[in-house]
């Protein structure tokens, strides 16, 4: 929980996953909170092996969104960079 007077936490969530059963076109909003309900959403990324990253401007854009649609063409390139990022982090891990 964030110390009193801290900015409260914020979080969204994303799942591309263009092949089957989901055949994704693009990425989705599957989770978006503030408070509470993001640190949740943080916690549950870190138990599962999900790659966390910030981005205030992107998690603006992302937050007025409604839940499990796909993102609009005009945020299309800012989340390929951001994943684009995770994939070659997530690459160059080593297993467990």
């Amino acid at each position: 929980m964030a110390p009193p007077g801290s900015p409260r936490p914020r979080a969204a969530a994303l799942r591309y996953r263009p092949e089957s059963p989901f055949r994704d076109a693009a990425p989705r909003l599957v989770a978006k909170g503030q408070g509470l309900l993001a640190e949740r959403i943080l916690d549950l990324a870190k138990q599962h092996g999900v790659s966390i990253s910030r981005d205030p401007d992107l998690l603006a854009a992302l937050e007025p969104l409604d839940l499990d649609r796909l993102i609009p063409p005009d945020l299309f390139q800012a989340v390929a960079v951001l994943l684009a990022a995770l994939y070659r982090a997530n690459k160059n891990l080593s297993p467990p």
